[in-house]
């Protein structure tokens, strides 16, 4: 029988995942409070960690309200699969090769000016991105967390 913070998290992941019937949480009690186990398919892990961690923090947060309803202290640990496999690409869906054949028409077609004016391009507006990343990671720097 589960408990009610088995419930909550539950219902939140399984509305979260594409295969809620693999979602399992495993409850044990230790000195530290309640740690939660999740447990999920591995092609759904990054939905629960979110960007940046932010859904998996979001879950946390929650857990820690009801906690302090139950005079509880919650963790949540979200243990990582390792079987997981990408899936992988295809020959249906990778392009097809360009022959010999073909390639010697394309040669015809003179596109040296586009290729300089692209490359220009790039690595003026790696430039650009660049100094904006410096700005934003000092401006980041300066914080006092």
């Amino acid at each position: 029988m589960s408990t009610i913070d088995q419930q909550f998290v539950e219902y939140i992941v399984k509305t979260l995942v594409n295969n809620p019937d693999k979602v399992s949480i495993d409850r044990t009690i230790d000195e530290k409070g309640v740690l939660l186990s999740l447990e999920v398919d591995p092609e759904d892990v990054g939905r629960i960690i979110g960007k940046r961690g932010a859904t998996a923090q979001s879950i946390r947060t929650l857990l820690r309200a009801l906690g302090t309803k139950n005079d509880a202290r919650y963790n949540l640990k979200i243990v990582n699969n390792d079987d997981y496999q990408p899936k992988a690409k295809t020959a249906e869906s990778a392009p097809a090769a360009v022959e010999d054949d073909d390639a010697e028409d394309v040669d015809d077609v003179d596109t040296d000016d586009v290729e300089e004016e692209d490359e220009d391009t790039t690595v003026d507006e790696g430039s650009e991105l660049a100094k904006k990343t410096r700005a934003e990671l000092a401006d980041l720097d300066d914080l006092d967390i």
